[in-house]
């Protein structure tokens, strides 16, 4: 531990962000770092626990606190206190693949179980990590790690995500030959097309790509495994493969259809926004937001990545419909610490709202009731006020009301992995609509040499979970390869 009273000495400081009105007039990235000094600060607030339930990732009351991914958290921030960057560096890349993700877009379970969080303000982990990695970058410590010797046995990936991309990594560390297959025209999957440029910028995925490449995984982008080629083919060639396709199948909304012109999965959305982006043609898309009023269903981090989408497409007006009710503004004490925090958050797009139109934008415990069109395309919608009574959604008819409406965005989750590959495959599918395996904790599924990793085999979750997914899901395809799992991340 660096210093003993650092917890009492430093305030918690979080990297700024760029101010709503500067921000919202581009796509740039919009964190903020703070100086090495400050830095240095933050991480001497972290008191070396006896129990450090940041890195546990135990399972409390059917919650998971604290880190997925192990970080030896403790460690790095005392390395960085100390001024030790590469020390902190080697103790982070060797639970976390890919720090710079998770430094930009996890919502730092850790952080929601640290100790000074107890009784105050926890350390800013988050920020500690992003610090590291991007150090690292900037001093040229980032470089391709070549394995030493070559087991010969050759792995396909299915999907570039956060899961299919550390399972990749990890698997090439130990020495086998790794193909990735992408059936869009960049890495990623949802770092890529999900989650919008101004949380993580575009460049920051082919950054890591270049040192992936470098390292001997062979990307195979434009790919659709199931389509463009089959699923016996991949079988045949490969000695191992793992599904790692992400949960896709989007939730529908009961009253929207999606044939109507201007409604819109979410997602579908934000892919096309990016593409555009980097392809240089907002210009494309513009026409459909601009001066617009747009209706986002949905209250999570895409929801949110909705708004500030919009937003800087020149959105006239954004309404948020969440069917839950708004949460407390503090802790009840049926949610104590180190539970997950269930608490009013106010996110970045909220936040540009706000300035931009005067208001917060969501509206608690209402949905969509009806949508009104005119040609084919919406013009209107039917709000509703629901309630859920014994688990049922109730409508309160006496609530309705109707707004205007040009663009609607389903922003309601997802209900499983798409089923041709699955099918293709000769794999199940259970209940839940992903990978079934044998176990909760295995990544096999029912059919020899086939695994699945990631929101495929888990479900929607976070990136971080993905990543871990990954790396588990790695370790139990080379036991199947070699006899034995060499454990080495």
């Amino acid at each position: 531990m660096g210093r003993l009273d650092g917890f009492l000495l430093y305030e918690r400081r979080e990297n700024d962000l760029v101010p709503p009105d500067l921000r919202i007039e581009n796509f740039d990235e919009f964190h903020e770092y703070a100086d090495t000094e400050k830095r240095r600060e933050q991480a001497a607030r972290c008191m070396n626990c006896g129990v450090p339930f940041c890195q546990s990732a135990m399972n409390l009351s059917g919650m998971v606190v604290g880190c997925p991914l192990h970080n030896l958290i403790p460690e790095w921030n005392d390395a960085i206190y100390r001024g030790q960057d590469e020390n902190a560096l080697s103790r982070l890349l060797k639970t976390n693949p890919f720090p710079e993700f998770t430094g930009r877009v996890c919502p730092a379970l850790c952080e929601k179980a640290c100790i000074n969080g107890c009784d105050g303000e926890s350390v800013t982990v988050h920020d500690n990590e992003l610090y590291i990695i991007e150090t690292a970058y900037k001093n040229g410590s980032m470089n391709a790690k070549i394995p030493e010797r070559k087991s010969g046995k050759k792995v396909a990936v299915i999907g570039s995500g956060p899961a299919g991309l550390s399972a990749a990594y990890t698997l090439t560390q130990r020495g086998h030959s790794v193909v990735v297959y992408e059936r869009e025209d960049e890495i990623g999957g949802l770092l890529m097309y999900g989650i919008p440029n101004m949380k993580l910028d575009k460049k920051v995925i082919k950054r890591r790509r270049k040192i992936l490449e470098d390292e001997g995984i062979i990307f195979k982008t434009g790919c659709d495994v199931g389509r463009d080629i089959g699923f016996d083919k991949i079988e045949k060639e490969y000695d191992a493969v793992i599904l790692s396709c992400g949960a896709k199948r989007a939730r529908e909304l009961d009253a929207a259809d999606t044939g109507t012109k201007g409604v819109r999965y979410a997602v579908d959305f934000l892919s096309e926004v990016t593409s555009h982006l980097m392809n240089d043609s907002l210009s494309a898309i513009e026409g459909s937001v601009r001066d617009k009023a747009v209706v986002v269903v949905g209250g999570g981090d895409t929801g949110n990545d909705c708004i500030g989408t919009v937003i800087r497409l020149g959105a006239g007006s954004v309404t948020a419909l969440e069917m839950m009710p708004k949460p407390p503004e503090t802790r009840a004490k049926s949610n104590p610490w180190p539970q997950w925090p269930k608490v009013l958050k106010t996110d970045y797009g909220h936040e540009e709202a706000v300035y931009k139109y005067g208001s917060d934008p969501r509206v608690f415990e209402t949905t969509v009731d009806e949508v009104i069109k005119k040609n084919g395309r919406i013009t209107a919608i039917k709000t509703v006020k629901v309630s859920f009574k014994n688990g049922k959604l109730v409508k309160d008819k006496k609530t309705v009301r109707e707004i205007p409406c040009d663009l609607l965005l389903i922003a309601a989750g997802f209900v499983g992995a798409e089923k041709y590959l699955a099918e293709q495959a000769g794999i199940e599918l259970n209940e839940r609509g992903t990978v079934k395996t044998s176990s909760p904790d295995d990544h096999q599924t029912m059919k020899p040499g086939v695994f699945a990793a990631g929101d495929m085999r888990r479900g929607q979750s976070l990136v971080v979970w993905a990543i871990s997914e990954g790396k588990n899901c790695a370790a139990q395809v080379d036991e199947y390869l070699m006899g034995y799992s060499t454990k080495r991340s």
